[in-house]
């Protein structure tokens, strides 16, 4: 029998070692290539606040969160469920990271104590490299409807992943790289006419970009190395 489980969290912002914490967990079994039913999804409590940029990816602020259990509370639970089992993660490095720190604080030892870890982000650049591999590219990629996606959610992206995943590796899909049109290679052309204007983005584009840079950590490669 193989068994595993498709992950996804959300965070308080990017980096663990700054003191962000996880605030969302959901995930699912596959059980020999089968979704099974069984699910895992619980909000948690950071006793922290979290980063403007973060809340406007995943809409979870710190008055929703602050009735939630603590990851203390549910750690036993987590790791009975994931126990054994293969983790399938889109950028494992960054959920991994993240839960690894709050293992830590529990002396409970590091996720790869437990199960072992599959990266869909690496297993997608492999079979489609030079093309974007983020989950909302891969949902369009392999016709997984992802309508509900309005913000990120651990078990919504999860199950994404999971419908992703299991089409990923049916074996069936083309591996070809996009080839670009001669007017999308033409519009991508910058032509530089006179001197530059230097223009300074004003308050609501940081944020617009800060929010950006959140999203784009949790579908990037190259984020944090663990």
């Amino acid at each position: 029998m193989t068994r595993q489980i498709v992950l996804d969290t959300e965070t308080t912002g990017l980096d663990p070692a700054l003191g962000h914490r996880v605030i969302e967990i959901g995930a699912l079994e596959i059980v020999n290539r089968q979704a099974c039913g069984a699910t895992y999804h619980v909000y948690l409590n950071p006793d922290r606040e979290i980063d403007a940029g973060a809340v406007a990816v995943h809409g979870l602020t710190h008055e929703f969160l602050a009735d939630k259990p603590r990851f203390a509370d549910i750690a036993q639970d987590f790791l009975e469920f994931v126990r054994g089992a293969e983790l399938v993660i889109h950028n494992a490095p960054f959920d991994v990271g993240f839960l690894n720190a709050e293992l830590a604080r529990l002396d409970e030892g590091p996720v790869k104590r437990h199960c072992t870890v599959l990266d869909t982000l690496k297993l997608a650049k492999e079979m489609h490299p030079g093309q974007k591999n983020n989950l909302d590219a891969l949902c369009r990629r392999y016709e997984v409807d992802n309508s509900g996606r309005a913000f990120h959610g651990a078990l919504l992206d999860a199950q994404l992943l999971a419908e992703v995943y299991l089409a990923m590796t049916r074996g069936q899909e083309s591996l070809g790289i996009d080839i670009a049109t001669p007017a999308q290679t033409q519009a991508a052309t910058l032509v530089r006419r006179g001197p530059l204007t230097v223009l300074r983005a004003d308050a609501a584009e940081n944020a617009a970009h800060a929010a950006y840079l959140v999203g784009l950590s949790k579908e990037c490669a190259e984020v944090l190395p663990w």
